[in-house]
């Protein structure tokens, strides 16, 4: 293939269209960030109140609920894709991409539990296709499909921070192995955990030692016994608790689909109505359990005693709910929210005997990000450079292989269509 030299002009106007994409891809992002912070900090403060009151989230949710029908019952694209149905780099055209801006636009700020990634395959995508027309290169099926990739790894990889993230991530998204990739790559992944597992060792057995790639820096604590045995059952509990709630927002995206403009209304006020709950039963502001939570997981994984256990326990519950609700109403993507959760409830669970934070959280987030994306080695690499160092990624190979495992053998709901119509 490489001595084709199509393929090869194809490589290189990848490599040209990269830099406009990323750059109109990471003032998206900024755009999104600036609007997220005028309506959830800067408005609230120059009305008066520290931190945005209780009832905040009905009107910004209501007005998310009345303009994302709008842009998908009448602009191209829909909107971009249901995030019920999950990440899809398919189809990415010239012209839905004002439609997944502004449903992006009035859907995320607005404090939509859905994260951002989403939205960027797909505007990554089309700007790929937009750049061909200009240059006139000439258009075809395989063209398509190889900038459409390129395009949306490109903007992916604002969000993520890491071009391998956005790699894997967009390799297993495409899907080019079918179900044999998963077929062979799930046992090589649970066999490389648990020989990390032997060759790193835990507890008091320190391991076979090996040749080792670290250059000096600082080594995280020794995984205990606790860790890896906490970390397979929190892969099946969390696993499946997640798996629930992206089958729940399958059955809202059916609900919604029956009559679009009152339905989505309807979604949209109840996810605020949620998130106005945890505010009242915690004190706490709105904005923790809006929104994508990738700022929020920050914080928690800074300062967890921060958050007390009713705390912890509410923004599950409640954060929850809205994500289903969002999931199968508004626009946006499912990473994020679950990589909340999951951070979330392994804060929750390490008290357990055992159990470090470290590894709790760890397991948690790969366990939430595996059963919401159903794919296994992108969670694992996102959640081991999240972390910044290798030593929780045994636990973090297990609780991805084991969730994946779970959600997959689960009822799986009502099947949505990848592709916006």
């Amino acid at each position: 293939m490489l001595r084709d030299p199509g393929y090869r002009r194809a490589l290189l106007f990848c490599a040209l269209i990269g830099i406009p994409v990323s750059a109109l891809a990471f003032w998206f992002l900024a755009a999104l960030h600036e609007l997220e912070q005028l309506v959830w900090t800067d408005w609230p403060k120059d009305l008066g109140w520290p931190h945005a009151p209780w009832w905040w989230p009905f009107p910004a949710f209501a007005l998310a609920g009345l303009v994302v029908p709008l842009v998908a019952g009448r602009l191209p694209g829909r909107g971009g894709h249901v995030p019920a149905a999950g990440l899809h780099s398919g189809g990415p055209t010239r012209a839905a991409i004002p439609g997944v801006i502004i449903a992006a636009l009035f859907s995320l700020p607005l404090g939509a539990v859905l994260g951002p990634e989403a939205p960027l395959i797909a505007l990554g995508g089309g700007l790929a296709l937009v750049f061909r027309d200009l240059a006139r290169a000439p258009a075809s099926p395989r063209s398509t499909a190889l900038l459409g990739a390129a395009g949306s790894a490109a903007a992916i990889s604002a969000i993520f921070g890491n071009p391998l993230v956005a790699g894997i991530l967009l390799m297993e998204v495409a899907g080019v192995g079918g179900p044999q990739l998963f077929a062979v790559m799930l046992p090589a992944l649970l066999a490389s955990g648990i020989g990390s597992v032997i060759f790193s060792g835990f507890g008091q057995w320190t391991g076979f030692k090996t040749g080792s790639l670290a250059v000096g820096l600082p080594a995280p604590p020794v995984l205990d016994t606790g860790d890896v045995v906490w970390s397979l059952l929190m892969g099946l509990v969390i696993g499946a608790a997640v798996h629930v709630l992206v089958v729940g927002g399958r059955y809202v995206a059916v609900f919604v689909s029956g009559r679009l403009l009152p339905h989505t209304t309807l979604c949209a006020l109840a996810a605020g109505g949620c998130i106005a709950l945890f505010a009242v039963s915690t004190g706490r502001s709105p904005s923790e359990a809006a929104l994508s939570g990738q700022a929020t997981l920050s914080q928690l994984a800074k300062d967890p005693h921060a958050w007390s256990v009713g705390a912890l326990v509410a923004v599950l519950v409640f954060k929850g709910a809205a994500y289903v609700l969002c999931l199968g109403s508004l626009r946006g993507g499912p990473v994020f929210p679950a990589l909340f959760l999951g951070g979330a409830a392994g804060a929750l669970l390490a008290p357990l005997p055992g159990l470090g934070l470290v590894p709790a959280m760890a397991a948690g987030m790969a366990a939430a990000a595996t059963s919401a994306l159903r794919l296994p080695v992108s969670s694992v690499v996102l959640v081991a450079i999240m972390l910044g160092h290798s030593g929780s990624v045994p636990v973090i190979v297990l609780a991805s292989v084991i969730s994946f495992m779970a959600a997959e053998l689960l009822p799986q709901g009502p099947v949505l269509s990848g592709r916006p119509a």
